[in-house]
């Protein structure tokens, strides 16, 4: 896979669920009749930013939300053919989008669109804990959306979410084995973490326990790196596995590298260099639907807000984005990027540590040195400014 440090992605934020979930604080909104006009207010979007970036191909696109999959594979048509029409797609572009398995007869469409990527949002194959979790569908109907996109497509993502309240190390064996079984190319499975402006944080701030105890979730997070990679599945990042580098997500690594991605649709993020300045811009659009729809009709552009970062957040960034890759952070980016370097005293003090390794121009978290993440960004690359 080709370094994608210096490439351009596009994500696109479709916001509607039908339900949404008690553990889910992405900005989300039951629909309310304004998807068509969202969808023209996204293209429009579009086209304001192909005059800020000028003529770069894509390297990849995604939908994410909020429930992409409820789009018709027209609506989705319209959106890639725009995107290809303004920058063009790199070879071997991807284009990706995260489906949940209730929509499971619109794979089809989504597929003929130009979707060459699909990632679904399976969460749980038993009842009770898909039910626990608010989702919208069954065991059953899990397993069959699994088989459908992989009767599709040829890139399949799995979503996962263990160390759930009364999960056991024992069941979630079992239930990753199962979905092992599919032979799915890419896995992601995540731990369930309690955001406070959830209805899950609600729930918790009132005493409820809804996830696995700390020791028992570490457990369950060394499982399931044991288990994934007994079948053929190494985890490339913390929370993602795949077969080959090539069923990596490309996308995804387009965050952790450090390319540029363009983000629209309502409450969407993107990072690109700004060519008036030295440094990266940090662009967040209108969160609500409307809010975005009216903006784009004023403007021609769907951003909230624009923020030039310092050296000092961009170096951050680009280090904790960096070491959540299994083969670590390039630091000859990290330096072409930033103007910054390595302090090697750090980098061999916290070597001795066991908290990071270096493999030839690529720094890596040790196991142990995951919590400290933030601190070790800080003492890798001390602040200059």
């Amino acid at each position: 896979m080709t370094a994608l440090a210096d490439a351009l992605g596009l994500y696109v934020h479709w916001p509607y669920c039908t339900r949404i979930c008690p553990y889910c604080d992405f900005n989300v909104y039951r629909p309310k009749g304004q998807e068509d006009a969202l969808l023209d207010a996204i293209l429009a979007d579009m086209t304001g930013w192909r005059e800020h970036t000028g003529p770069r191909r894509l390297a990849s696109i995604h939908f994410g939300g909020g429930t992409p999959s409820l789009m018709t594979g027209a609506q989705i048509g319209r959106l890639i053919a725009h995107a290809e029409q303004l920058w063009g797609l790199a070879d071997g572009a991807e284009i990706g989008l995260e489906a949940n398995p209730n929509n499971i007869d619109n794979f089809a469409d989504i597929i003929a669109a130009g979707v060459n990527r699909l990632s679904v949002g399976v969460q749980s194959l038993e009842d009770a804990a898909l039910t626990a979790l608010g989702r919208d569908h069954d065991g059953a109907l899990a397993r069959r959306a699994i088989e459908r996109a992989m009767a599709l497509c040829d890139r399949v993502s799995i979503d996962m979410i263990y160390a759930r309240a009364g999960q056991t190390a024992a069941s979630w064996e079992a239930e990753l084995l199962e979905v092992l079984a599919f032979g799915a190319s890419h896995l992601s499975p995540y731990q369930l973490t309690i955001e406070a402006r959830t209805a899950f944080g609600r729930r918790a701030s009132r005493g409820e326990q809804l996830d696995s105890p700390v020791d028992l979730a570490a457990d369950m997070f060394d499982l399931t790196h044991d288990i994934c990679g007994a079948h053929g599945l190494a985890a490339y990042e913390i929370s993602n596995h795949a077969r080959t580098v090539e069923d990596q997500s490309r996308h995804n690594r387009l965050y952790w590298e450090g390319g540029d991605w363009i983000g629209v649709g309502p409450g969407a993020h993107g990072r690109i260099g700004d060519a008036a300045a030295t440094g990266r811009l940090a662009c967040e659009a209108r969160a609500q639907p409307g809010a975005y729809i009216d903006a784009v009709a004023r403007t021609g552009s769907g951003s909230g807000a624009t923020e030039a970062l310092s050296a000092a957040d961009e170096r951050a960034e680009r280090i904790l984005m960096g070491m959540r890759l299994d083969d670590g952070l390039d630091l000859e980016v990290l330096q072409r990027k930033t103007g910054l370097t390595i302090d090697l005293e750090a980098l061999e003090r916290l070597g001795s540590q066991g908290l990071v390794e270096q493999r030839g121009a690529r720094v890596r978290l040790l196991p142990a040195g995951r919590i400290f993440a933030d601190r070790i960004s800080g003492e890798l690359v001390p602040d200059t400014i």
